[in-house]
């Protein structure tokens, strides 16, 4: 065991985002995801003698509206520059990057956190830069397949050349929840702005932390090691607990803390060692002749900043503020952009926001897990959901009846108003029409009747619950506790 309360750790992000563009940085070979390898490559990706890159205009415009959304000053200048190293998925034997003169510097981020029995707070995290570079290719490890028993790689060029930004965060971050919190802001902000899908899993979000550990907050920074090889959120929080936890105890027990890069292990949940980390002067960088500076004017800069969209936080403000949401339900709502523009349209058609919040997290997204869907796939309308959650509100139906039909409304996005009248599925108020048969009811039950007369007022949920079964669940049940009570108390 380590005493880690007085260790303090200290984390910055760099967080490879691919971008959204349906041709390369430097040339108009696809970026389609999936399809058979070195299929998606040519004479300037694989940097054959004679081919000079140009720069893709898309790519500048997303970067710069990147920049713009995570409050970076964009430079009037920039450059690329070449960064040159030897591995067997770089073609050309060096990346087309930006060093001393990146896109935009000194920005942030604000995040929330909320951790079980604690108070939520929000942190800004520091952003120092944000810088246009390519993509490398992907090697395939075969392991033992060879009948010789040899081992040998595979390299994949279709992802060699496809346009990333890379963020970098100042060290502001302290925990492994704050790190992970900061990479899905990122995700979130990337998304609302429709650059980069992020997906993970697919490799278009990928981040590599930097920890260190020092004793107190006012000693100097650590040795500093980079963690790579963690494609989920929860495993950057995980990785980042146990270096740090790992780092503490080598300190502690008088060992020395080695500047390396280090992968994530998920089976085992650990991090190995991979390798001594290089430091920018093994790169050789310098500016790449074959691609011009760049100027952006100021006038560009502001038809992009016009062009942004609202972002995640100033959704979540405005559904707290303006419409009266809990900080969770916010939170939830504005995490995909899909949600949260068809949960703004649910609620300008009339519905209620919290009834409109609490149905599409948890039916609606219910719905859509058990059957693999995303949001952007859901055929229902807002009109139709809001028309749902007002027939509840006016009890023209109950709760449970709308579950029922929930399905059959997502399948094929019909009136829920055309399915109750069809049916006949509305709900049952006049007292009149209940009071026979609370009669047979309590015909039927002599023994709970008796039961509850002589003080088991709980037996109440049991005969409610008799009324609504025979009739189909469609009894006002603030009507069927109120009729009942009396019937019985009489």
């Amino acid at each position: 065991m380590n005493n880690s309360e007085s260790w303090e750790a200290v984390i910055g992000l760099e967080t490879h985002v691919q971008l959204n563009t349906k041709s390369k940085i430097f040339t108009s070979a696809s970026t389609v995801f999936g399809d058979d390898p070195n299929t998606h490559i040519d004479p300037v990706v694989c940097g054959l003698p004679g081919t000079l890159p140009v720069l893709n205009e898309k790519v500048l415009e997303f970067a710069v509206k990147t920049s713009l959304a995570l409050n970076l000053n964009v430079a009037e200048h920039c450059k690329f520059d070449r960064k040159q190293y030897f591995y067997p998925d770089l073609p050309k034997n060096y990346q087309i990057s930006q060093f001393d003169e990146p896109l935009a510097q000194d920005g942030w981020l604000d995040i929330e956190i909320a951790e079980k029995n604690k108070e939520p707070y929000t942190k800004r995290i520091g952003i120092e830069r944000l810088h246009m570079e390519e993509d490398a290719g992907k090697l395939v490890h075969s392991g033992s397949d060879r009948l010789d028993g040899s081992k040998y790689s595979l390299v994949d060029y279709n992802r060699a050349g496809i346009a990333l930004v890379e963020i970098v965060s100042k060290p502001d971050i302290r925990t492994g929840k704050e790190a992970s919190e900061y990479a899905s802001e990122i995700r979130r902000t990337v998304r609302y702005l429709g650059v980069s899908d992020g997906n993970m899993q697919e490799g278009s979000l990928r981040c590599d932390v930097n920890i260190s550990v020092r004793k107190g907050s006012s000693s100097p920074f650590g040795t500093k090691v980079e963690i790579k090889n963690m494609n989920s959120f929860s495993a950057i929080q995980k990785a980042c607990e146990y270096e740090i936890n790992r780092q503490i105890e080598v300190y502690e027990k008088g060992g020395t803390i080695y500047q390396e890069t280090r992968l994530w292990d998920e089976n085992k949940q650990i991090t190995k060692s991979m390798r001594l980390k290089e430091g920018s002067s093994d790169y050789r960088y310098f500016p790449d002749p074959d691609l011009g500076p760049i100027e952006i004017s100021k006038d560009q800069r502001k038809v992009w900043l016009d062009e942004l969209p609202e972002l995640p936080s100033e959704k979540r403000k405005k559904y707290v503020d303006q419409l009266g949401l809990s900080s969770y339900d916010a939170r939830v709502i504005s995490d995909e952009i899909y949600m949260a523009n068809f949960f703004e349209s649910t609620v300008k058609n009339g519905a209620d926001p919290k009834l409109a919040s609490n149905w599409i997290t948890s039916e609606i997204v219910g719905y859509l897990k058990s059957n693999k869907m995303s949001f952007n796939e859901l055929e229902l309308t807002p009109k139709n959901l809001a028309e749902m959650i007002y027939l509840i509100s006016n009890k023209t139906i109950s709760g449970k009846i709308a579950k029922e039909i929930l399905p059959e409304l997502i399948k094929n996005n019909i009136s829920p108003k055309l399915i109750i009248e069809e049916r006949g599925l509305g709900m049952i108020s006049d007292a009149s029409s209940v009071m026979p048969l609370i009669e047979i009811i309590l015909a039927e039950n002599p023994e709970e009747v008796l039961a509850f007369k002589n003080g088991k007022t709980k037996l109440l949920g049991f005969f409610v619950g008799q009324l609504m079964k025979k009739t189909s669940g469609k009894v006002d049940p603030r009507l069927a506790n109120k009729l009942l009570a009396e019937k019985l108390n009489s």
